[in-house]
């Protein structure tokens, strides 16, 4: 059924969307039904997401596609499920929720990394991962669980997304391009280390069965068809972790990175072997699963959390935060500036981030700007940080896989911030494309199609992609204040890594 729609259930570390996707010869329909927030909050002495509501929204959401498919007269054909890494939920053996998920950016991981490394190597981990440290990752957060003690009654640990599947359809299993991200997957066999599980005291009684991108789940279950409709549509797993997905929906061109910008920003490339060796550990990349057989390996760089989260605090004091009359302001600027190290910890999750900018400023006797254009200012400063960072990691995968980067693919929201695009050919000295920003539904899409038998390839369905969209090109345009920032921002970077190292 080469007319059959396809709903994508898109979860962000705050916020969510159900869209519609129709993907016929000569169509990239992607229609957004039903848009939601669900900021984390302090419960039970953690900060925690509001799964039970998110749930809810997911069915609102899957029950306004069914109705607007029925007005176009389209089946819909099956629906998938991707989100953020690394957080979980715990269910029993009644399939309940035994706690609302604790969220990653919560503090009982604070010095858990020091305490596993106690027990087995960080080399160790590394070579039988291939996975980043991130002192979110649900290694540790298990492993703080498991030291505050795990509630007898669990029965289940699932991923949010594969949690969201278990409601759908009752079936219980990981998908394995999230499960990469826990840093529990042994990079060779693609399943649970569990020899490392077990020397570290973590219930591997908890985890189930690993699934690749593509798998069929079945049926909705009939409970929930009589609430949602959607009678017959199946439930398929995409790249349930959202940069997975987006990667999967990102037309890339032979030799290009890619940038997954967002909250996060994800910087990196698609390989069909993980590279695991001492320079790569060093580095810090990581080697997360993706659709198909391919290896994203890529490092996590903070992202536009950082601006966000000065927005938020500027908006609470009452100021004009809108984001394009803030980005018109930004271009207006002249070059040059202070900068940051936008990979600090102490942005992970600060009380305020405007106070977070201004203690790094200070380290090194700068000022935080002030006055009538404060706001644009710092907006600057965070958004030239980034491209400088980008360009950084970059560099560093060109050395770790001795291959040229030819230019930069951005995709997701991030991409439609066309200062930070310019910014980023600027820094890089690469050509930029911009698009699409729906990578993230559309490559969820683009799996279910696939396990549809719509495309016969990851290939095929990106060359679709690539026919239908039109994507944003940014050339470098070099100039001495962008060298003179780069030449700036790399001692800030060598001074911020020797602190952090």
């Amino acid at each position: 059924m080469s007319d059959a729609l396809y709903i994508a259930v898109d979860l962000g570390a705050g916020s969510g969307r159900v869209c519609l996707v129709g993907v016929a010869p000569g169509e990239l329909l992607v229609e957004e039904v039903n848009r939601f927030r669900y900021p984390a909050s302090q419960s039970m002495g953690h900060l925690r997401w509001d799964l039970s509501q998110i749930f809810v929204e997911i069915r609102s959401g899957m029950r306004a596609a069914g109705e607007r498919a029925q007005q176009l007269g389209r089946p819909i054909r099956s629906v998938g499920v991707d989100s953020w890494g690394v957080d979980y939920g715990l269910v029993d053996s009644d399939g309940e929720l035994v706690e609302q998920p604790i969220c990653y950016r919560d503090e009982r991981t604070q010095g858990v990394m020091e305490q596993v490394f106690g027990r087995l190597p960080r080399e160790e981990i590394f070579e039988r991962t291939g996975i980043q440290f991130l002192v979110f990752n649900t290694l540790f957060q298990l492993y703080a669980h498991a030291q505050a003690g795990i509630p007898q009654a669990a029965a289940h640990l699932l991923l949010i997304p594969d949690l969201i599947n278990f409601l759908l359809t009752g079936r219980a299993t990981t998908e394995y391009s999230n499960a990469t991200t826990t840093q529990l997957v042994n990079a060779q066999s693609g399943t649970w280390d569990r020899e490392m599980i077990d020397r570290l005291d973590l219930p591997a009684r908890l985890l189930v069965d690993v699934v690749p991108a593509g798998t069929d789940l079945g049926p909705i279950m009939p409970a929930l068809v009589d609430e949602i409709g959607l009678e017959g549509v199946r439930v398929i797993t995409p790249a349930t972790h959202d940069t997975g997905s987006a990667v999967a929906g990102a037309p890339l061109l032979e030799g290009w990175a890619y940038i997954s910008s967002g909250t996060w920003s994800l910087v990196g490339i698609e390989r069909e072997t993980p590279l695991i060796n001492p320079e790569v550990a060093r580095e810090n990349f990581t080697n997360e699963g993706g659709a198909f057989g391919t290896i994203r390996f890529l490092k996590n760089v903070m992202g536009l959390w950082i601006l966000e989260s000065c927005r938020r605090e500027w908006r609470e004091a009452g100021l004009d935060v809108d984001y394009d009359n803030l980005l018109i302001q930004v271009e207006k600027l002249p070059s040059g500036g202070p900068l940051i190290f936008p990979d600090d910890p102490r942005l992970l999750n600060p009380p305020s981030m405007l106070d977070a900018i201004t203690q790094q400023l200070e380290e090194r006797e700068e000022r935080s700007p002030t006055g009538p254009n404060a706001q644009p200012a710092v907006a600057k400063l965070i958004l030239d940080s980034l491209a400088l960072r980008y360009a950084s990691v970059l560099r560093s995968i060109e050395v770790l896989t001795s291959q040229k980067i030819r230019g930069v693919q951005i995709v997701g929201g991030g991409s439609q911030n066309a200062y930070l695009n310019q910014a980023t050919a600027n820094a890089t000295g690469l050509p930029v494309l911009a698009g699409p920003v729906e990578a993230t539904v559309i490559g969820n899409v683009l799996i279910q199609a696939i396990a549809a038998g719509r495309f016969a390839s990851l290939a095929e369905a990106r060359r679709h992609v690539a026919q239908n969209v039109r994507l944003k090109e940014f050339a470098p345009r070099p100039s001495p204040a962008w060298e003179e920032a780069s030449r700036r921002y790399e001692k800030i970077e060598v001074a911020r890594r020797a602190v952090y190292a």
